[in-house]
């Protein structure tokens, strides 16, 4: 008896030493997605920026990986966020366009954003700053994935202090643009929003981000920080006011960076860093109209509201150290729609049963030796209109009017000036020897041209284009 007791005890030690504490089981990565608003490709230090300095960025960059060609799927606020949080073309969810106070759509409750991707994962899930995807409690983001929110419920400039109406009498201005409110989980907590308090929006959003990655250190998190600048108008807090050679606009970039210096000095702190990743990027170009208040597309053509590269080529910086090879650039082709799949990918969640747009690009994100885009092309419609197809190294254009400074200057001091109208035919670009888009080639390139009008065609089938409806669109949420 004692032989076989001493035996029972030998199994239960060994059986028992093979269980891993909770301590050595590996947690799934964190994620935290930076989401700029109207800021320009080349505004940021390692994409180029001058006038003021963007330490944390460019560390961020030393420490990860750039991504020279990454868009978004529609160069203006709601549809491109629409395409972040679904893995979808704007198009197919049916948001468009920058929805405004007025509005009685939003995101559709059917419809899976990256949050409820995490939560399939049991994640702690917050979004502090913009959201614009619907401003009534049935499209707030606790309603679709986040379990805090913090934020303004659609663009900082749509308010009674827009500048379309500053002329008018505060009575007259609100039947245009109401007061602005400030939303904390589902109530409004500041129901007339002020430029005072705008002031401290980029302070506020990161503190909240701070101490929910504090809060949930222990946890698996996914953190989704919109920020509303640098969007007109702008603000920034004290502590940057007048730091850079840049004016205002540089300074607001200098509080931008510190907010991103925050998030990473906090991730490191608690030694979250070597399991978290963090995306920077912008939902589209720069205002151009607004001119010293408005970024900077660099070599990039155009601006937000048009389809050119300068309107939805975004810059990007993705960091996990460990994991993402450190100094290291990527210039593939991707997207914001791939964002999704690939965190589900990274996480093990499952992916919506319906259709998404998205592909895993992780291959792309690590580095792996001959990774390419998995996806065959983009499509880059303007509202309903498809514009653009790029596929590889080209990028063809559909005929279509777009707006344009046409070689003006842009506004000051937060006053915009007009845009003009310009018109392309059916054009063909190669971006790797022509990154600006001035160069037609479409006729030394039939063959090119061809296929990527086949392509379109494909596309034009399920999304559809103009007038022609596309089977395989979805509708948007309603009141």
């Amino acid at each position: 008896m004692k032989a076989s007791l001493l035996q029972h005890v030998w199994i239960f030690i060994l059986a028992t030493s093979c269980v891993p504490s909770a301590s050595a089981v590996e947690r799934t990565p964190n994620v935290v997605i930076i989401f700029m608003d109207d800021m320009g490709y080349a505004d940021i230090g390692p994409f180029g920026a001058e006038g003021y300095e963007t330490p944390n960025l460019n560390r961020m960059a030393q420490e990860g990986r750039i991504f020279t060609d990454f868009y978004v799927t529609q160069a203006v606020c709601s549809a491109s966020r629409a395409g972040l949080l679904t893995g979808c073309y704007n198009v197919r969810v049916g948001i468009g366009g920058a929805l405004g106070p007025s509005a009685t759509v939003g995101i559709n409750e059917d419809e899976v954003t990256i949050g409820e991707i995490a939560k399939q994962k049991g994640y702690a899930t917050a979004c502090y700053g913009k959201w614009h995807l619907g401003h009534h409690k049935k499209f707030l983001p606790m309603q679709h994935g986040f379990d805090d929110y913090f934020g303004l419920p659609y663009s900082n400039d749509m308010w009674p202090y827009h500048p379309g109406v500053r002329h008018l009498e505060m009575s007259e201005r609100i039947k245009r643009w109401p007061h602005l409110p400030l939303i904390d989980k589902n109530e409004v907590v500041n129901a007339q929003v002020t430029p005072k308090d705008q002031e401290q929006l980029t302070t506020q959003y990161t503190e909240k981000a701070v101490q929910f990655i504090t809060d949930h250190k222990d946890e698996s998190f996914l953190v989704y920080l919109p920020h509303s600048m640098v969007h007109v108008p702008l603000y920034v807090s004290d502590k940057f006011k007048g730091k850079s050679q840049r004016g205002l606009f540089g300074d607001v970039m200098m509080e931008v960076d510190w907010s991103v210096g925050q998030i990473l000095d906090t991730l490191r702190k608690h030694k979250l860093d070597d399991n978290t990743l963090v995306i920077f990027t912008s939902d589209n170009g720069p205002w151009l109209s607004y001119g010293d208040h408005a970024g900077s597309a660099g070599p990039l053509r155009e601006g937000k509201g048009t389809m050119f590269d300068g309107g939805c080529r975004e810059s990007c910086v993705m960091w996990w150290p460990g994991k993402i090879p450190a100094g290291t650039e990527c210039h593939e082709p991707a997207m914001t729609i791939d964002i999704l799949p690939t965190i589900a990918h990274l996480i093990g969640a499952e992916l919506p049963s319906h259709k998404i747009d998205g592909k895993n690009i992780w291959p792309l994100i690590a580095g792996v030796d001959g990774a390419t885009s998995p996806q065959e092309a983009y499509f880059f419609y303007w509202g309903n209109e498809l514009h653009a197809i790029r596929s590889g190294k080209w990028k063809l254009h559909f005929p279509h009017n777009y707006r344009t400074m046409a070689g003006k200057p842009g506004g000051t001091d937060g006053n915009p000036t007009n845009y003009s109208q310009g018109e392309i035919g059916l054009a063909l670009f190669d971006l790797e020897s022509d990154v600006g888009e001035t160069t037609d080639v479409a006729a030394q390139n039939p063959e090119v041209v061809s296929r990527l009008s086949a392509l379109a065609d494909e596309m034009r089938n399920d999304l559809g284009d103009k007038k022609q409806q596309g089977s395989g669109r979805r509708p948007i949420g309603k009141l």
